[in-house]
């Protein structure tokens, strides 16, 4: 599952062709996704302008000049891709390859813009979402009214942390995987920040102490950012908008790494354990 970083990856990807331009024509290759589109999609879409794009968690959200905003979900396997369509193949400064004669077979929903561009968005497993909310009535919506805050935000700090935190009697992972509390963490992240703060997945998250909540902000912030730049994750689905794949799984210190020697601790051994049905990865000598 894409977690922020891939989703902000692809948005600020899809801003050059979508952001400021209207939608000349929109085709749905089916009758649904992971739930049915909503009535009339298509044609509540044409001829809209798209006033501002931005993410909400893992959701690519954008704000129509009719009032209603697209909402995006990119479930496990969805892609989307940018296609030019002038002869320069330019959009702002970017180039991309242009847009092909036929569509693909899993390429479900075709935006074409006046940036000039088109946009694709390719789920073969069919488990992304798209629907249009009332811009006014996000926060209330079902989707969205009991998701936490955003890490990368100034609402995220040492504070709302340590409120956060102080009567959870789960393990800090499960706790910091709970979309209620933080947005758009997923299970990459968590690993990669806790390993940074030196916390184990397995302690109680209200037993992690104030100077090691201090560090675990800081190390979710920081993971999050360096991951955005890189691009993020390429595991098996996540490629960006342009085709090329994200790079942060290079500098991974734990996810994915198990068996092999931990980066901090010589003789360190990087451990896998399942909690609630994911797969933790941790250092047994430098987490504690």
């Amino acid at each position: 599952m894409p977690e922020l970083p891939e989703v902000e990856t692809v948005m600020t990807g899809l801003k050059p062709a979508l952001e400021g331009h209207r939608f000349t024509h929109v085709e749905t290759r089916r009758k649904d996704l992971r739930i049915p589109f909503p009535k009339d999609f298509a044609k509540r879409l044409n001829g809209r302008k798209v006033l501002h794009l931005w993410r909400r968690a893992k959701y690519i959200m954008a704000d129509l000049d009719g009032g209603e905003t697209l909402v995006i979900h990119l479930g496990m396997s969805g892609r989307m891709t940018v296609f030019a369509k002038s002869q320069s193949r330019k959009l702002g400064q970017f180039h991309y390859d242009p847009a092909p004669d036929e569509p693909e077979k899993h390429d479900h929903v075709i935006f074409d813009t006046d940036a000039p561009a088109r946009v694709s968005f390719n789920d073969h497993r069919r488990f992304g979402l798209m629907t249009l909310i009332d811009t006014g009535k996000i926060e209330s919506h079902k989707l969205f009214k009991d998701v936490g805050v955003e890490p990368l935000s100034k609402g995220f700090d040492v504070a709302f942390l340590k409120d956060a935190l102080k009567d959870k009697k789960a393990p800090i992972k499960s706790a910091l995987l709970d979309q209620r509390l933080i947005a758009g963490l997923g299970n990459i992240y968590v690993c990669e920040a806790l390993w940074r703060a030196k916390i184990s997945p397995r302690r109680r998250a209200s037993r992690v102490k104030p100077d090691e909540i201090a560090l675990l902000a800081n190390a979710i912030k920081e993971v999050l950012l360096e991951a955005v730049e890189a691009g993020g994750s390429s595991l098996r689905d996540h490629k960006q908008v342009h085709g090329e794949l994200g790079y942060f799984q290079h500098r991974f210190a734990v996810y994915s790494r198990e068996k092999k020697l931990c980066q901090r601790a010589d003789d360190g051994i990087i451990k896998r354990i399942v909690q609630s049905g994911r797969s933790s990865f941790f250092c047994p000598i430098c987490q504690r």
